[in-house]
């Protein structure tokens, strides 16, 4: 079993709360994550159908049964029992008594911030980070200035982004084709009907292969819509699902007004680009490094990993875009609070003097105090050129 980033960050979270919760995408390894890190604590999963109806017709006898505490797997299939956890840690708030995971999605989150307020760490998994499966120490992501090595990965670029990086696929050695068609099809066919109760699968599945064209630019509610054939609120709930679900995220425009008319669009990553690649029918790694798409996956790619840096330290990613109404634009604004980080990102290896054009532009803009900034490139080179940070792909 890889070690987890959150394994200590959980470990130590345990000691001073009385209930760990943990969501995430399917399969990204949450069972395993806390089975590994809580190893004598009793485990109830209600996948199962029996644990499952005694969880919904007698909860509180279930609890009765572990008064050390216990692991409850994929709670959501029980959020009426939340409540009972509720009255249970108000009378015994022993630190790490119960650990709850579960796929993330509306209901879950409702249930947890309703019943669990102040009761509960939270914390997210995402599938494995280049760092994660090379079993690289992790780091602060607090500090982007500093150089992280770490060693080259020994799958080249686009293998490593067509094959994605959930764990069993690298855990078992599987077909990524084989196995992201099923994730799909799982995902599609259960959690969406158990969210949404959507009747239109077609056209759901329609919308989430048209959000995959769009990895990695603006999103246009309008048009997506229009191309989906459904209304635009239609289009924006299923968009909060794949959010809710950790299947997408958007990187909202950063506001800090350095300039009038800034656009306000988000920006639309994947998290998977494994998952984006199967979506829009790219089936191996020779076809992903010619396609038409392969910058807008590169840069989901870099967004994905930058987002697992800080969630899987139990932060919030403070991730946003910057682009300006004459078309300048910064691909990734971290937001340290005390400090803004621009970062570009290109697929490309070779690297000309114009691919830190945006850099320059929005370090250069009037009263703007930020300066240098990070290149993160599809190619090998590691070192500083026209005052900026360049690294390859693999390095955060």
């Amino acid at each position: 079993m890889l070690k987890r980033a959150l394994t200590d960050v959980i470990a130590k979270s345990a000691k001073k709360m009385p209930v760990i919760t943990l969501i995430g995408p399917r399969q990204s390894g949450k069972t395993t994550l806390v089975r590994g890190t809580f190893p004598d604590k009793a485990y109830f999963s209600l996948e199962n159908p029996t644990n499952r109806e005694a969880a919904r017709s007698d909860p509180e006898g279930v609890l009765a049964r572990f008064p050390q505490g216990v692991i409850f797997d994929e709670v959501q299939r029980a959020p009426d029992l939340l409540s009972y956890i509720q009255v249970a840690v108000d009378e015994d708030d022993t630190p790490g008594r119960f650990v709850l995971t579960g796929s993330q999605n509306f209901l879950l989150m409702q249930t947890v911030s309703q019943t669990l307020a102040g009761r509960t760490a939270l914390f997210t998994l995402l599938p494995f980070s280049i760092r994660e499966l090379a079993q690289m120490d992790p780091v602060d992501p607090r500090r982007p200035t500093l150089v992280n090595e770490g060693t080259e990965p020994t799958t080249e670029l686009w293998q490593t982004l067509w094959t994605g990086l959930y764990p069993r696929i690298h855990d078992k050695g599987l077909d990524p084709d084989r196995w992201l068609a099923d994730y799909h099809r799982t995902y599609v066919e259960r959690d969406v009907r158990d969210v949404l109760k959507v009747m239109d699968i077609d056209g759901f599945e329609r919308f989430i292969r048209l959000a995959a064209a769009r990895t990695g630019q603006e999103l246009n509610y309008a048009s997506l819509a229009a191309d989906a054939g459904i209304s635009q609120p239609t289009a924006r709930q299923w968009m909060t699902t794949l959010r809710v679900s950790s299947l997408v995220t958007l990187l909202p425009p950063h506001h800090q007004n350095y300039r009038k008319r800034l656009r306000k669009r988000p920006k639309l990553h994947f998290l998977d680009t494994g998952l984006a690649c199967y979506l829009l029918g790219i089936h191996s790694s020779q076809v992903l490094e010619n396609h038409p798409l392969r910058g807008a996956i590169f840069e989901s790619f870099v967004v994905s990993e930058l987002t697992k840096a800080f969630v899987h330290q139990g932060l919030e990613a403070p991730l946003f875009h910057w682009r300006d109404a004459t078309g300048h634009e910064v691909d990734v604004i971290i937001d340290l609070g005390d400090r803004l980080v621009p970062v570009e990102i290109k697929a490309s290896v070779t690297l000309g003097s114009h691919v830190f054009d945006g850099l320059r532009w929005w370090t250069g803009i009037g009263a703007n105090p930020t300066t240098g900034g990070i290149l993160v490139h599809g190619g090998k080179a590691h070192h500083k050129q026209d005052g900026f940070s360049v690294r390859p792909w693999w390095i955060w």
